[in-house]
């Protein structure tokens, strides 16, 4: 009875926007909440959730600050400006943790949208949760299919999607021409996803390409058996798809039986990219190849280079992809309800499906009701890098994927 109590209070609280409409006698309240739902604890990947936090709080500093909070003399709406706050919810990388996050956030906290999720099978869990109350729900960086596959009524996604991460992968495997690929890859849907889209993928082109594809536990501190089982297969390329502590895991116990770097390794996402990666593998880690979603010389928008800046002055730290995704994200939804002149969820998410929106990187976001796995998606690029030097800088980095980005060529170990 008490969520029930909460949640009518929420939806009265952000429908007064719309009965009070322009100029009318609404009184707004004294913030309006959005919600970040992402993993700060093991089992799931900390180190996402924090980079991710920042963006969004970098993203709120945005809002309040140069936009003068939503509402206000910037619209049309002849509503008071009205400030955001944020709230945050520790997902743990988990399915039921991720359920009871969404439900706190929205009914405790009011929460009239949440983004931040980095795992696929917590998106995946609290999905229908958002259908339920009518929130919208963004996916940060969790990129399985059946996340906009399903066609979930309030869920979006501003994040690559698994089978255009696999279609590159394949294309950058064919360019190499290698044949023979060892795949290591977690139990969770984001794992199981991958191995399918990459088989799907493989089969569609025809490509000559042998996949030894093995799933592991996501718990297993003890990779050996299986990276001993691919070392005397002798691959030409081993796909990491591990996510967080096993992606460490992989590339480490991989360098240890004498694997990788001798066998070129393909990180399935932008771990590498992060502060702590060096610190985490020291030499080790070097000459691996994996995918990021930007590079910091790629051009960003104004507003992008204006996060950029505030995030450096901050934290004293170099913005990635994760910060500027999140950030992206809340001035998503401030744009939303700009546009929409409410922040009703329900109008939220109406405004969302029709509307444009800027972004960190340039060009219009849009999140159309669109066939199959384009329904409510919008992916940024996808690119692979390498590392050719111990602790080189993420700048530094050479583009070997896609072609018309390449400004570099694979190494192999010298």
């Amino acid at each position: 009875m008490k969520r029930v109590v909460r949640l009518a209070m929420v939806v009265a609280l952000t429908a007064a926007a719309v009965a009070g409409g322009r100029g009318g006698g609404w009184a707004a309240p004294a913030a309006i909440t959005f919600g970040v739902l992402t993993p700060l604890s093991p089992p799931g990947d900390a180190s996402a959730g924090q980079l991710i936090s920042r963006g969004a709080e970098i993203g709120v500093a945005y809002i309040n600050g140069v936009m003068g909070g939503v509402f206000g003399p910037k619209t049309s709406c002849g509503l008071p400006a009205t400030p955001v706050r944020l709230a945050v919810e520790d997902d743990s990388g988990t399915p039921e943790k991720a359920v009871a996050g969404f439900r706190r956030l929205v009914t405790e906290s009011h929460a009239v949208a949440v983004w931040g999720q980095f795992h696929s099978s917590a998106m995946l869990a609290a999905a229908p949760l958002a259908d339920e109350l009518g929130v919208a729900f963004i996916s940060t960086q969790a990129s399985a299919g059946d996340i906009t596959g399903k066609h979930f009524a309030a869920v979006f996604r501003a994040h690559a999607i698994d089978p255009d991460r696999a279609r590159a992968w394949v294309g950058f495997i064919q360019a190499q021409g290698w044949h023979k690929v060892a795949m290591l890859a977690e139990n969770t849907d984001y794992g199981i996803g991958l191995i399918e889209a990459t088989k799907s993928e493989i089969a569609a082109r025809k490509a000559a390409i042998a996949l030894d594809a093995v799933l592991f536990d996501r718990t297993s501190a003890d990779l050996t058996p299986q990276l001993l089982k691919f070392k005397a297969a002798r691959p030409d390329l081993l796909l990491n798809v591990g996510v967080g502590t096993p992606a460490y895991l992989i590339a480490k116990q991989a360098h240890d039986v004498g694997l990788f770097p001798q066998t070129p390794m393909l990180a399935s996402y932008d771990f590498p990219v992060r502060p702590e990666y060096w610190k985490n593998l020291g030499p080790g880690g070097n000459y691996i190849v994996f995918i990021s979603y930007y590079h910091p010389k790629m051009a960003l928008s104004t507003f992008g280079r204006w996060a950029a800046v505030e995030y450096a002055k901050r934290y004293h730290d170099t913005a990635i992809y994760a910060n500027l995704n999140s950030f992206g994200e809340a001035v998503i939804v401030a744009e939303a309800i700009n546009q929409a002149c409410s922040a009703d969820p329900k109008r939220i998410i109406a405004q969302l499906e029709r509307g444009r929106f800027d972004t960190w990187i340039g060009g219009a976001v849009t999140f159309p009701r669109a066939p199959g796995l384009a329904w409510h998606q919008w992916s940024p690029p996808l690119l692979m890098l390498q590392y050719t030097t111990v602790d080189e800088t993420y700048d530094q980095a050479p583009i070997l994927y896609p072609p018309p980005l390449k400004t570099g060529v694979y190494t192999p170990p010298r």
